[in-house]
């Protein structure tokens, strides 16, 4: 130790003792600690910052001079700014009187409310109520003044009446627009009527000649209904007009309700036009089912014959006439075999019904009886007659027979000259018979004089051929037969005792 620089205040203070015998604590040595380079990139002061961070008041830039808010709009200061020259502020000067400069009033006085007064001690005061009497006074008030009106109420007496007429039209004109379009809105909502406009066909379809409607208008006046009125019963039929002198060809089975006229019956034909005539029967021919009548009438239509040698199967045809009592009614279809042999008839011990019938599938029915068969050109084909029906079934089911009209044109002139028709006849009786070794007409008797029994023909033979025609059964020979007139010699072939011969007959008239 240096005595020299020994100081003895110092020294006591070091050791803890204070000058005047006092104990006290050194401070430690002050110890600052490295600073990590990272902490003091982040928290220490910027470079060039040796103190705080607000610079000094005389470093600081001037900003400029300060100014006011703008001036208030014009229409803010007109409303509730102060008028012009008028001085008087809000805040009444100190020293002033609390009436003000003018001798106003104070808000208030030691004797009013103390509520109002500033300088008022509290007190507690009963409840701020709306008094009864004041009550009263309003009820009464507003019982004793004037009650408005609507017009008052709505527009505060400042409309003439007649704004108010105008306004209620105006007001009528709208509901009643809205109505109109609530009732076409309703309308068009409906999803299943609505005004609507159709398109149509421009005029004209076209009908060539030759079609079924030119050949139904061509031949349709020409058809006749036919009525028949006994004493007891009647029928209806059809017939066809084939001579401008009133001649009409019909079925034997439609004039004499098959064989039950007498000289009583009635015969009125009606036309397509509805004109009615009454006819006279000329003759009948009931061994072929045809009839001619007369009826008086004025330039009719009438229907020509065509050739029905002609015809094939396939052909088209038109059937008109009244089937079930429907006047004027075409039906259509094809010819569905040629040559087909119809018996019918029969009864009372008269001679059968016997033609070489045209099948057809147009539609014919009960009343066709006598109307015509056309082909495609319109000429008369046949005189439809029959149909086929099953059991039970009395209407069409596509099988219908008609008299072909070669036949019926030989015929109906016979009627017309003689009044009656006479048939070529072979003078034997026959039954179909089919076998291995003959299939045709087997003779059951032959009678005395007659064409068989000139030309040797014996019972049991079977004929198999009469001229050109084929015969199968008892019905092709006798329409084989009436295709040849009386006198004339035809060839006949027969199977005899299991030979086939042939035989020259003359044929006789019935």
């Amino acid at each position: 130790m240096n005595q020299q620089n020994f100081d003895p205040a110092e020294g006591a203070l070091r050791n803890g003792v204070v000058p005047g015998g006092e104990q006290r604590v050194a401070p430690r040595p002050l110890e600052r600690p490295a600073v990590d380079p990272s902490a003091a990139a982040a928290f220490g002061r910027p470079a060039g910052v040796d103190g705080a961070f607000s610079p000094s008041a005389a470093a600081r830039p001037v900003i400029g001079e300060l100014r006011s808010a703008p001036p208030p709009p014009e229409a803010l200061s007109s409303a509730f700014g102060r008028a012009p020259g008028d001085r008087t502020v809000l805040q009444r000067p100190p020293g002033s009187s609390p009436g003000g400069a003018d001798g106003e009033d104070a808000l208030w006085t030691e004797e009013s409310d103390p509520w109002r007064d500033p300088s008022a001690g509290a007190v507690i005061g009963p409840p701020a109520v709306e008094r009864s009497e004041d009550k009263v006074e309003r009820a009464g008030a507003v019982q004793s003044g004037k009650l408005l009106s609507l017009p008052e109420v709505l527009f505060g007496r400042r409309v003439k009446p007649v704004a108010l007429v105008v306004l209620g039209l105006v007001a009528l004109l709208v509901g009643a627009a809205g109505g109109v379009l609530g009732w076409f809105l309703a309308r068009g909502g409906d999803s299943l009527n609505s005004e609507v406009t159709l398109a149509q066909a421009e005029p004209g379809k076209e009908r060539p000649a030759g079609s079924v409607s030119d050949i139904a208008k061509r031949v349709r006046p020409a058809v006749v209904s036919i009525e028949v009125k006994l004493e007891q019963g009647g029928g209806t039929g059809s017939g066809v007009v084939i001579d401008g002198s009133g001649y009409i060809v019909t079925n034997w089975h439609v004039v004499t309700l098959e064989g039950r006229a007498d000289q009583s019956a009635k015969i009125t034909t009606v036309f397509t036009d509805g004109t009615r005539a009454e006819a006279q029967l000329v003759g009948t021919d009931p061994k072929t089912d045809l009839a001619v009548i007369k009826v008086k009438v004025t330039n009719p239509t009438v229907l020509q014959f065509g050739n029905s040698d002609e015809l094939q199967v396939g052909d088209a045809v038109l059937a008109i006439g009244s089937p079930l009592g429907l006047a004027d009614t075409v039906t259509q279809g094809i010819v569905s075999a040629l040559h087909r042999p119809v018996v019918a008839g029969g009864d009372n011990g008269e001679a059968p019904i016997t033609y070489d019938a045209i099948q057809t599938d147009a539609a014919v029915n009960q009343g066709n009886s006598g109307g015509p068969l056309v082909d495609s050109t319109g000429a008369l084909v046949g005189i439809n007659s029959a149909i086929r029906s099953s059991a039970g079934n009395t209407g069409s089911v596509g099988l219908g027979f008609a008299i072909p009209s070669n036949d019926a044109k030989r015929i109906t002139e016979a009627i017309i000259r003689d009044g009656k028709v006479k048939h070529a006849d072979l003078g034997a009786n026959v039954k179909s018979v089919s076998a291995e070794t003959a299939e045709g007409a087997q003779v059951v008797n032959v009678t005395d004089g007659g064409a068989a029994a000139k030309a040797g023909i014996a019972e049991g033979d079977v004929i198999r051929k009469l001229g050109d025609r084929q015969v199968r059964n008892a019905a092709e020979l006798t329409v084989a037969v009436r295709q040849h007139q009386p006198g004339q010699a035809v060839p006949v072939v027969l199977a005899r005792q299991g030979r086939e011969l042939t035989i020259q007959v003359t044929l006789q008239s019935d």
